[in-house]
């Protein structure tokens, strides 16, 4: 029965065409004909969470006292790993008890952000191509969207001298992501400083988004926004568990930096939810602490899948950079197809899915992000099929570089 009579509310109105939804449904048509689907489309981690996390939560599990509610702001055990992590990693020191705050997935942290700050008719700023949640939380809180567009040119960075005074004088909020989702982009130090100096300049808050901290390669080590002198004062950043640590299914990330913001995020938070199992805050206070042989071994992993699946494609003749950091590969369509048409021919004749560049925003249109995340044999499977069904770049090895 449908209820004409009853409208839902107009923030879901405005939300733009969820492209992942359409990408399931094709997904789920070449299931039913039998198709053997090779999935690069999601950022799901193929790997189990390390065994050291699995059985610190069975432990929490079996101990009665995680069974309640949790502390509404987070375990004190989870909050102080988080610190101890950044201080390690970024040589960053955090206030456990007030710049640290546990949330339920870096998608669900980020869009909270934005029930919490921004109010309707606030302008945000927004890269585009850039990750979802980014744009879809300041929409359904009813904000104005300023697109970014980003392009190949500047690999993929932000331009700040493209921001229109006017806009820069308006904006309240810039979320951004490097290690980048979609592009792969990488972004120097200097980057970061520049970015802070233009938010303090104009009293801008600044959200940015790392949740690929450790997929780096080469020597590369991603900065992290609190690095930068005065960031804190004007800015939050936010991290998942889900791709490091194989944890994606437990929902769990963190989001840290200035103690108003991660003070006015619990606030929202005590109003919408009751916080994260203890035991998946046990899990995750686990992982943190893994030695980095653990990381180490992860990268390395995503490095010989990525070496492989660039030189196979570069051999097809598909214009590919080898990324530094991300478990994905950014790579334009051949011979100038949309996004959604190329994937969609691409998944009818070899049941290869690959994302489409514009489900991140308008600045992805042409480009397809194709992600690492099944090993070798199957890789090779997926290239021997692009290769057969004639889906070729318009040369071979366009870039040559990395």
């Amino acid at each position: 029965m449908t209820l004409d009579w009853i409208q839902p509310a107009q923030r879901l109105q405005q939300l733009p065409a969820y492209v992942f939804a359409r990408l399931d449904e094709l997904k789920a048509g070449a299931r039913s004909q039998g198709i053997d689907l090779i999935d690069l489309g999601m950022g799901n981690p193929d790997g189990p969470t390390p065994v050291a996390v699995v059985e610190t939560a069975i432990a929490a599990l079996q101990d009665s006292k995680t069974h309640g509610y949790p502390p509404v702001g987070g375990t004190d055990s989870f909050r102080k790993a988080i610190c101890e992590w950044y201080n390690r990693r970024y040589d960053v020191s955090l206030d456990s008890e007030t710049e640290a705050l546990p949330v339920l997935g870096s998608k669900e942290g980020l869009t909270h952000f934005a029930l919490a700050y921004v109010n309707p008719g606030d302008l945000i700023l927004v890269p585009s191509p850039g990750y979802p949640a980014h744009f879809r939380g300041p929409l359904i809180a009813g904000g104005e969207i300023h697109e970014i567009v980003l392009s190949e040119k500047n690999d993929w960075l932000i331009d700040l001298a493209t921001i229109p005074d006017e806009v820069a004088k308006r904006a309240k909020i810039l979320y951004f992501n490097y290690p980048n989702n979609p592009t792969t982009a990488t972004a120097p130090r200097e980057f970061f400083e520049e970015v802070v100096a233009f938010a303090r300049r104009h009293e801008i808050l600044l959200v940015h988004d790392m949740c690929y901290a450790e997929l780096a390669y080469d020597g590369y080590h991603p900065t992290s926004l609190l690095e930068i002198p005065g960031a804190k004062e004007i800015g939050v950043e936010f991290h998942t568990l889900s791709k490091t640590y194989n944890m994606a299914g437990w929902r769990v990330g963190f989001a840290v930096g200035n103690s108003d913001i991660i003070k006015n995020l619990r606030r929202l938070k005590t109003n919408m939810d009751y916080g994260m199992f203890a035991v998946v805050q046990a899990a995750a206070a686990a992982a943190l602490q893994l030695p980095d042989v653990y990381i180490h071994e992860v990268q390395a992993r995503y490095r010989t899948r990525r070496d492989f699946l660039v030189q196979g494609l570069r051999e097809l003749g598909w214009s590919v950079k080898n990324p530094e950091a991300t478990f994905y590969v950014w790579a334009k369509c051949p011979f100038g197809n949309s996004s959604e048409e190329f994937i969609e021919s691409v998944l009818n004749k070899t049941g290869v899915v690959l994302t489409p560049g514009n489900a991140f925003g308008s600045g992805g249109e042409g480009y397809v992000r194709v992600s690492l995340i099944q090993d070798c044999d199957r890789l090779g499977v997926a290239l021997d099929r692009l290769k057969q069904a004639g889906i070729c770049g318009e040369m071979p090895a366009l870039v040559t570089g990395s």
